[in-house]
């Protein structure tokens, strides 16, 4: 295992060129590194879409749980924390600024801190920074175990009597205590105390789930809440009723998950912001040295309706977190050329994005090719499209759904390199 968590990839094919010098010649570097990996066993494959050249392998591995366990955190369409492991390993340095604009769970910004980049991240939903920031900085076990002891979990009252579908009275009345306790002591502004920040987003992940590690009875995996009445049938269904949870033992047990591959590294200050992508003057220009992200896919993920029961928990107004949904091709490319045109100016010269995208509407939208033509006109070189394709999935389904009827089943990721 090396700095970052993940297993130590050999040295791409040693070329004169430099990747990091921003220097002439540096993107076709990078251009000629990708096209040389064989890590896993097989060359690259070249394709030519139009005016989109593609550049197809396994890139990094399939396996779950190859990456650092601070990364086990659920939400709805992130990427494997491989993928920006990847890029910053190959385009960055110690020190660099690592920046991801829609950065959801905190994947890139976390990977930056474990290989000690700084982490700079921003999202519209609030709820992101509650699931990265205590990342960041976690207290030790102990601090944790000491907090919960203070917490006065039996003066909780039910104040939704609806959550009952997922909770018993005693556990939910422990839920409240605890939700009681952190809207006070740890408010969604400003700088709350680490250990408050990190329990908070342990029960965040621990709300709702399909096994006894979570709080409720059994229901959908825990990055996709159903609504009250849903799980009421689920219930019945299943002929089951909400069992009591020790909320304190099951806290700890995550945390320890979490915590089991080591603290974090050290790295530089963060920063973290909540607001569109297209607009985040908190961000300095031409201080960032990589960009790996990934944007929502048009209308595909409902992130406001999975995520209600967390926001519940964590005082946040859903209903006033405008996260976008683009329902045309056209409305999701001016999305994507704004927030390029603000990335043209917090990325330095020499400097990378890495934007990734996927397969949607069974495979009829590429959105890589709206990106492509998002970019035309400013100040990147668009280098080429890659495309992770995992071992089980031959090439040709690439272009297609091949693994499930829907959704997204292989990364495509468009590479700039700001001039």
């Amino acid at each position: 295992m090396n700095d970052s968590g993940l297993k130590e990839l050999p040295l791409f094919k040693r070329v004169s060129a430099d990747p990091l010098t921003g220097s002439e010649g540096a993107a076709q570097c990078f251009i000629d590194l990708v096209r040389d990996f064989s890590e896993f066993g097989q060359p690259s494959d070249e394709k030519r879409e139009g005016a989109i050249p593609y550049v197809i392998n396994e890139f990094w591995t399939s396996g779950q749980r190859q990456a650092h366990s601070i990364h086990e955190v659920s939400y709805r369409a992130c990427f494997k924390p491989q993928l920006p492991e990847f890029f910053i390993k190959r385009l960055t340095k110690p020190g660099d600024a690592i920046y991801d604009p829609f950065m959801g769970r905190g994947t890139t910004p976390v990977q930056a801190a474990l290989m000690g980049r700084q982490p700079i991240g921003n999202d519209i939903n609030p709820l992101s920074i509650l699931l990265t920031r205590p990342r960041l900085n976690p207290p030790a076990s102990s601090e944790v175990a000491r907090r919960l002891d203070q917490i006065k979990w039996d003066e909780g009252e039910i104040q939704d009597p609806e959550l009952l579908a997922f909770y018993s009275d005693r556990t939910l009345r422990h839920i409240s205590a605890l939700r009681s306790w952190l809207i006070e002591r740890a408010p969604l502004g400003g700088s709350p105390d680490p250990v408050d920040d990190w329990i908070r987003l342990v029960a965040i992940n621990r709300l709702t789930g399909h096994s006894p590690g979570f709080f409720s009875v059994y229901t959908l995996p825990p990055n996709q809440a159903v609504s009250a009445q849903s799980q009421r049938k689920i219930n019945e269904k299943r002929g089951q009723t909400p069992p009591d949870r020790d909320i304190k033992k099951l806290i700890l047990k995550k945390t320890a998950s979490l915590l089991r591959d080591g603290p974090m590294a050290s790295h530089p200050p963060s920063l973290l912001t909540t607001g569109t992508a297209q607009s985040t003057p908190a961000i300095p220009s031409g201080s960032v040295q990589l960009v790996v992200t990934s944007p929502p896919f048009l209308d595909i993920v409902q992130y406001a309706e999975d995520n209600w029961l967390r926001s519940w928990f964590a005082g946040i107004d859903v209903a006033g977190v405008a996260i976008a949904h683009h329902r045309t091709e056209t409305g999701w490319e001016n999305m994507v050329r704004d927030t390029l045109t603000e990335l043209a100016r917090v990325v330095r010269p020499g400097g990378y994005v890495a934007f990734e995208v996927g397969e949607v509407r069974n495979g009829k939208v590429l959105l890589e090719r709206q990106v492509w033509e998002a970019a035309e006109g400013l100040p990147f070189d668009r280098l080429f499209v890659m495309i992770n394709q995992q071992e089980f999935t031959k090439t040709a389904n690439c272009w297609g759904i091949g693994n499930n009827a829907k959704g997204t089943n292989t990364n495509r990721i468009v590479v700039l390199h700001r001039h």
